[in-house]
């Protein structure tokens, strides 16, 4: 079984060090791709300075090109991101706006860079919306190439309008664990299956 290679790009709005749920349950997610021979890094997003902007490149100090190098050097991506007022963070927004511009960016036989790589998500928060932010950030990485497996998202929610975050309330092993660890499962052997056998050409 050959190894795999993940990167959880957690898009809480808080810098390291302050705590974050988001980051909390990203790593969760990629301790439980270990038990698939899958490694990994997280990179808290706004510890970076990644420029808005949809090219791969925005210049002048933009850090997203080394971001995007982890990226394209991993089998699965996972964003990891808090519910706000029912949406994904603006961090998580401005992450799919660069990953628009591998639109534009394939290989020699047509295919985008990202295809044959496996995303997945994980969502945390203290209001409804989880499906909501689900659906959006899998949409959109679906549009920028990277294939989607069964039940390819985990999240916790709290009780609305509620203080306790997931880093207080702690892992849930009957409900948010057991969606981690299908997610793991499933990303995992669609990524290793994909790795073996790339999509056909353009």
């Amino acid at each position: 079984m050959s190894g795999l290679r993940a990167v959880v790009l957690a898009c809480s709005l808080k810098k390291s060090p302050a705590a974050s749920s988001s980051e909390a349950l990203g790593r969760e997610v990629l301790t439980a791709l270990a038990d698939h021979d899958t490694d990994g890094d997280v990179i808290r997003v706004v510890d970076h300075n990644v420029k808005f902007g949809v090219s791969v490149d925005e210049g002048d100090g933009d850090e997203w090109p080394a971001i995007r190098e982890q990226i394209l050097g991993s089998d699965i991506l996972v964003i990891a991101t808090p519910i706000w007022l029912g949406q994904p963070a603006s961090v998580a927004k401005v992450v799919l706006e660069r990953l628009d511009a591998e639109l534009s960016e394939t290989d020699d036989q047509g295919r985008m860079l990202t295809f044959g790589k496996v995303a997945a998500v994980a969502v945390v928060g203290n209001e409804d919306g989880a499906h909501h932010v689900t659906a959006e950030l899998l949409q959109g990485l679906n549009d920028v190439g990277f294939s989607i497996a069964a039940g390819a998202a985990t999240y916790w929610v709290g009780e609305a309008m509620g203080k306790v975050d997931y880093t207080d309330a702690g892992p849930k092993p009957d409900t948010t664990g057991a969606a981690t660890k299908t997610l793991a499962t499933n990303t995992a052997h669609l990524a290793r299956l994909l790795k073996n056998q790339q999509y056909p050409p353009s």
